[in-house]
């Protein structure tokens, strides 16, 4: 869906991805700025939501989730991935239950399947699951944000900001009431910054949550039942994951920042050397220059001075070898 803020004075669509919301308004450095001072709001209506009500709601998604969901108290946010056989990662869901009916977003793109699969998997259960992407626009307010939310609008609030699910044809008084808006590019940034991993971004065809980061934080690891547990299970208890997630200083010397998929190199074995990972995410962050995500072997040392694509790169562990 196209957002009615791409209207705005100085916006610049997104791409990608994220093809239907502003990438910046004029000054991506200003509205990073705003955002990490706890003013403006990100405009989100690109994701898809998704809603399940009936008494057996929070039951039955603790069934398919990998997150403990059955005693999810009202209002209390969480983050849940639904996962192959195999234990890839297939979903991310980010939730909260308002009393009466769970609200989810996700990545775009994915909402279709999502609700093809949690319609398959029903049976028996009083669940009634809809697709409410087109009345209800997502909208970001980050921590420390006074704007005022309007009666009746359900709220995710997390350590890093609070996720509106808004009435779509609400959408554009919200922003002139709350702006100014920030586009996609400094919300990145941030999240580069806080090392939150993304679907489709930081993961591939074959990622497991321990890559990431994302046991404790999506997966609950005292809970059973749920498709690709014993995956999530044997490399808990038995293993490592063969890739880990890092962060990377870029070297702020270079015009051009090495782009998803850029090879991720030893520096010391120069652009010719042996591939040992990918970037996932890059981007300009208003104090810290250029930084980005990257997956590469858990074996790669933490101390390695790295090459992303043809870029001088250094790292800080997120996931632990």
């Amino acid at each position: 869906m196209k957002s009615p803020l791409l209207s705005l004075p100085g916006a610049v669509p997104a791409e990608g991805r994220d093809e239907g919301v502003a990438a910046h308004y004029g000054d991506l450095f200003r509205e990073q700025r705003a955002l990490a001072d706890g003013r403006g709001m990100v405009d989100l209506s690109h994701r898809g939501v998704v809603t399940v009500t009936g008494d057996d709601r929070l039951s039955w998604l603790h069934l398919l989730l990998t997150q403990h969901v059955s005693d999810l108290p009202a209002g209390r946010a969480t983050e849940a991935l639904i996962l192959s056989a195999n234990g890839h990662i297939e979903h991310a869901l980010y939730l909260v239950d308002d009393g009466t009916t769970v609200w989810a977003h996700v990545e775009p793109g994915t909402r279709e399947a999502l609700l093809a699969y949690l319609e398959s998997m029903k049976f028996f259960y009083r669940v009634e699951i809809a697709d409410r992407t087109a009345d209800t626009a997502v909208v970001h307010l980050p921590a420390g944000s006074i704007a005022q939310v309007p009666d009746g609008v359900v709220v995710r609030e997390t350590a890093y900001g609070r996720d509106l699910f808004l009435p779509r044809a609400d959408l554009e008084s919200f922003a002139g009431d709350n702006g100014p808006p920030a586009g996609i590019l400094a919300y990145e940034a941030l999240r580069i910054e806080g090392r939150r991993p993304r679907l489709g971004f930081e993961t591939d065809h074959r990622t497991i949550p321990h890559e990431l980061g994302w046991i404790g934080t999506a997966v609950h690891l005292q809970k059973g039942c749920y498709r690709g547990q014993e995956t999530v299970a044997r490399v808990h208890n038995l293993g490592k994951p063969p890739r880990r997630l890092v962060f990377l200083h870029l070297d702020g010397s270079e015009v051009h920042l090495p782009g998803p998929g850029a090879p991720v190199r030893l520096a010391a074995d120069g652009e010719e050397g042996r591939q040992l990972g990918f970037v996932t995410t890059s981007g300009r962050h208003h104090e810290l220059g250029p930084i980005a995500l990257a997956l590469v072997k858990r074996n790669v040392p933490v101390d390695a001075e790295l090459l992303a694509g043809d870029t001088a790169a250094a790292q800080e562990t997120v996931v632990e070898p």
